[in-house]
């Protein structure tokens, strides 16, 4: 008997659930569609997609199988392989996205579809209150989630050999092009997740916000494609703990668990995706200025550490946290411009751009989110640069124009009347605190008339 393997994100072998049960049953094809649906998504992602798919091809050839490219509508191609193949059952990791869930009902309806569960350690009706309800503040939500945790998460192994003995026509991927930054891959995710274990992750606690240290994991491309496991992280996290490699491991579980409630969130209040959690900040009255969006944009408001960061994600499409958070926060707060104009422009850019993740970090620092910073929390990007970027090594490094400056002025040049050629010489705004604690007081405000 032959099932289908239906790969969406979970490019792996490890620890992967619908692999594992598709084995199950007996041949299995290795199948992934290239849905028009997602046509409109960010290049620079569906080239890290595409190089992912051909080390999966790589991968699966040398234990004697294949990948399946098909392009179409998904209902319509799983439908056509199961008359070419006579498969029983399609096996897919479960997908959490509003128009995942759309689509996967449509295909159970008419084909035997058997959704795994995979993308996360629980399954986002599993973590709840005791009356039923989803939890939408995560320090609760994280203490009930590590409660149900198993005393050892039992990881799938890859497969010695999976027999696929169809030669079926396949399509050709797209033409794409490699990151030399983010090699895509099953392989590499697994290289970066030990160098991390071995090397990082026992400072990470204090290293992860420094934006001028390699502190992070930068494991979150691989995570939003599954070319590594969230099982797997998690299991890898909680066994640095058990060995005391200090604080740093239990930091990092804890920062898996934001992935996974923010994932929880957009299953239980799909809306998000379109407008606030918050119903009363809703109606903001946004300033919007086009002129000023594109200076963000292009990493030109005269403000250092917001255009690193920003030049950071034009160049390389992925940005430190602790810098998505002060440009999100200049952007929201400063400029205010709606949160969803820079929503979008992540998910343009990032290769790790995911709608929950993606929309619940916006949303934290706007303030209308779930578990958001208050609404009047504002960051003042001059104090995160001096604490976050000490010497100023990460600005140098995403503006040249200002590599000659002095450690003591970098933050804030304009100050000290320091001029840098090709540089602004001053913010494109002065920052007022007061308008924006205004505009969103008037928004609560409204909903309560």
């Amino acid at each position: 008997m032959t099932a289908i393997w239906w790969i969406r994100r979970d490019l792996r072998l490890t620890d992967n659930a619908a692999l594992h049960s598709a084995l199950k049953v007996g041949s299995v094809l290795p199948v992934f569609i290239l849905d028009p649906a997602f046509s409109s998504q960010s290049p620079r992602r569906k080239d890290f997609l595409y190089a992912g798919l051909d080390a999966l091809d790589k991968n699966l050839r040398k234990h004697q199988s294949y990948l399946v490219i098909r392009t179409g509508k998904p209902l319509n191609v799983l439908r056509q392989l199961i008359q070419e193949t006579n498969a029983k059952q399609i096996f897919a990791e479960e997908d959490f996205t509003p128009y995942a869930r759309k689509r996967d009902l449509e295909i159970k309806n008419h084909l035997p579809l058997s959704l795994v569960s995979g993308q996360t350690v629980h399954h986002p009706n599993k973590v709840l209150k005791a009356d039923g309800k989803p939890y939408t503040v995560y320090t609760p939500y994280s203490k009930i989630w590590k409660t149900k945790l198993p005393s050892k998460l039992e990881l799938y192994p890859a497969p010695e050999k999976i027999n696929t003995p169809f030669k079926l026509t396949s399509g050709h991927l797209p033409p794409f092009q490699a990151d030399p930054l983010f090699p895509a891959g099953e392989k590499e995710a697994l290289v970066r997740l030990e160098e991390f274990l071995f090397r990082k992750i026992h400072a990470y606690g204090e290293d992860r916000n420094r934006m001028d240290l390699d502190g992070t994991s930068s494991l979150s491309p691989y995570l939003r494609f599954g070319m590594l496991g969230l099982r797997q992280a998690v299991s890898e996290a909680r066994q640095a703990i058990s060995q005391k490699k200090g604080a740093g491991a239990e930091v990092w579980l804890n920062e898996l668990i934001w992935r996974e409630f923010y994932i929880q969130i957009l299953y239980h209040f799909p809306h998000i995706a379109k407008t606030s959690f918050k119903s009363s900040l809703a109606n903001i009255a946004w300033r919007n200025d086009r002129t000023e969006f594109q200076a963000w944009k292009d990493g030109r408001t005269g403000v250092p550490i917001v255009d690193a960061g920003m030049r950071q994600l034009k160049g390389s499409g992925w940005m430190h946290n602790r810098a998505r958070m002060i440009v999100a926060s200049y952007l929201v707060k400063d400029l205010l411009i709606d949160w969803r104009w820079g929503e979008a422009w992540f998910l343009e850019n990032l290769l790790d751009g995911d709608i929950a993740a993606n929309n619940g970090g916006w949303q934290w620092t706007a303030g209308t989110g779930t578990d958001a910073a208050p609404y009047f929390r504002i960051f003042n990007p001059t104090l995160q640069s001096k604490k976050f970027d000490p010497n100023g090594d990460y600005i140098r490094n995403w503006i040249p124009e200002l590599r000659d400056v002095d450690a003591k002025v970098i933050h804030a040049p304009w100050e000290k009347g320091i001029k840098a050629k090709g540089y602004p010489e001053k913010p494109i705004i002065e920052r007022d605190k007061e308008r924006t604690l205004q505009a969103y007081k008037f928004s609560k405000e409204s909903v309560k008339e």
